[in-house]
This record gives C-alpha cells, structure tokens and sequence, in this order.
C-alpha cells in the first residue's frame, strides 16, 4: 500500500495522515461504494484503503472470477477499477460522495497483473463546477511498476 500514493500525498502509510487526510474516512468511502455502485461492480470485492486530500487508493482482490487465460486480470475489471477509484477520489476530494457521470474513459495498459491484487491510485488534476478530470494509475500489489493508466472526466448534474 506504501507505492506512490504515500509519496504523491507526502504521508507515510504507517503514520497518520495529518493535515493531507480527506475529511472522507476510509469507511464512509466503502459505504459510497455500496451505496451508488452496481452490484456486478461491488462483486469484484473493490475497496478503499486509503484517502488523500486529492485522491484514492483502492484493491481489486485477485479472484478467478476476473481472471482470463492464465491467470491475467482482465482488462474489463481494470477499467471498471479505475473508474471507481477516480469517483471515489473525487469524494475524497469534495468530502463527500457527488452524483456524477463518465463523460470520457480511456485506459492503456502496459503490463500483466498475473495472480495477485491490483492496487489503483485515483488522483483528481482538477475539480471545476459542472467538471472534473482525473487520472488513475494501477499496479500488481507488490511490484512498483505501472500495469496501466487510466485517464477520466467527469460531469457533475446541474
């Protein structure tokens, strides 16, 4: 949990957050996704584990279930990751959950996770009135290296 999300947010995972914490609790971050999420996405057993002042981490829990030939995390459950994780960034962000839609989703991907969690980090660049934009990178849990990249922009309802 301590990759790049730490640094980004200037924290170390084993000490409090301090003055970079969301007022959004890890907890309330979890209710928001069993409130507003689909049950087909709550089944990939996403979680928060961590919160910024600007953004998220989040796991995706290795499961067979999500898994193509050989033990790869498909693609379809890491972009429905990222898209979860940059929502509940932008949570994090306005201290609480804000009814929005995807207006733009893209995501590249670089490398195999193989058998084991994905790690997202959710970061907000920019939270306007009526739009948001953010960025979301995913790992495999243990290993530093990027897997993919994921870009998005959101709406906020009038």
């Amino acid at each position: 949990m301590a990759w790049h999300l730490a640094s980004k947010f200037g924290y170390d995972v084993a000490s409090n957050l301090g003055d970079l914490m969301s007022n959004l609790s890890i907890a309330a971050a979890n209710a928001i996704l069993t409130d507003n999420f689909a049950p087909w996405v709550l089944a990939s057993g996403i979680k928060a584990e961590a919160l910024g002042a600007d953004g998220a981490q989040l796991r995706i829990p290795f499961a067979p279930q999500l898994c193509r030939v050989g033990g790869i995390l498909c693609g379809q459950a890491l972009l429905t990751g990222a898209d979860t994780a940059m929502v509940i960034a932008l949570a994090a962000k306005s201290g609480a959950f804000r009814p929005c839609t995807t207006v733009d989703l893209t995501i590249n991907y670089m490398r195999p996770i193989t058998g084991t969690d994905a790690l997202l980090e959710a970061v907000v660049m920019r939270l306007g009135k009526t739009l948001a934009f953010c960025t979301c990178e995913l790992r495999a849990a243990g290993d530093g290296k990027r897997a993919a990249f994921s870009t998005g922009t959101y709406a906020f309802p009038a």
